[in-house]
């Protein structure tokens, strides 16, 4: 078992509860996705995990739960639901409550099924249509035809993984600055304090790593399911320039260079 599998099962001991087999999925799949966008020390592995640990309930709130009290749904959304009477059609109905709250933005059509279909789901609970289509636009994933192909153990770490770097946060967590990585993701400092806790077990978990100097992988291509078609030239420029702006030798940290041992295990596999 590799470094990354076994904290995984640690952090994680629940992991498997709403997908089975999810942690196998993304301990198969980390060392190609950590390569693919230069995720390559402990320090940015912890802040990655960090974040989508707390996103997704360490694998337990993979899809957005939308079953709330009409007295909720004033608190969350205070502006569309400003008494009980407005709220009370909507009461422990997540369709038409997802539907009422997120049509017309986030790239939803209004008056559609939109707010469901898109609603918040995976590692880094994405939502809305035009989050699922950027996602799907660095990923080669047809996630507007199938979103929940960001729940597919096989594609689970990288869809978190990529709305990670593509939210802008990598350069945050190089600086080992969790506010600024939480605000690029979250849009605020929601669940702050428990994205720190996060973090520090992580950095816990991973601080006895060896340090082994390695050469980084080459970026692997987006992987598709065969059923899926090829992303568009548009896609593939976004998906280059991404990876052509990452430095070309990343330095090992100073704690250790989980890539080799991820990419010792992933070769072995």
């Amino acid at each position: 078992m590799n470094q990354f599998a076994s904290v995984l099962i640690r952090l994680w001991p629940d992991g498997d509860r709403s997908i089975p087999g999810l942690r196998a999925g993304m301990s198969a799949s980390a060392g190609a996705v950590f390569a693919r966008y230069r995720i390559d020390t402990p320090l940015l592995v912890a802040h990655v995990m960090a974040q989508l640990s707390h996103e997704c309930g360490a694998g337990c709130e993979v899809v957005e739960n939308l079953n709330y009290t009409a007295a909720r749904m004033m608190q969350v959304w205070p502006s569309r639901f400003r008494t009980l009477a407005a709220a009370a059609p909507y009461a422990h109905d997540p369709r038409a409550l997802a539907n009422k709250v997120y049509n017309g933005r986030m790239g939803n059509a209004p008056g559609s099924d939109d707010g469901w279909r898109y609603r918040g789901r995976g590692a880094a609970q994405t939502t809305g249509r035009e989050g699922y289509a950027r996602l799907a636009a660095v990923t080669g994933l047809d996630l507007v035809a199938d979103p929940d192909l960001v729940n597919d153990p096989r594609y689970f770490l990288l869809c978190g993984v990529a709305d990670f770097v593509e939210c802008g946060c990598l350069s945050f967590a190089k600086m080992d600055d969790v506010v600024g990585v939480t605000r690029r993701l979250n849009g605020g400092t929601i669940g702050l304090a428990q994205r720190r806790a996060w973090l520090a077990r992580w950095k816990a978990e991973l601080v006895d790593v060896p340090v082994v100097a390695s050469p980084p992988l080459a970026p692997a291509d987006p992987v598709r399911p065969a059923s899926a078609p090829a992303p568009s030239s548009t896609a593939s420029a976004s998906s280059a320039s991404s990876l052509s702006s990452a430095p070309a030798h990343p330095q090992p940290g100073r704690l250790a260079t989980l890539m080799a041992a991820l990419a010792a295990a992933f070769r072995r596999d």
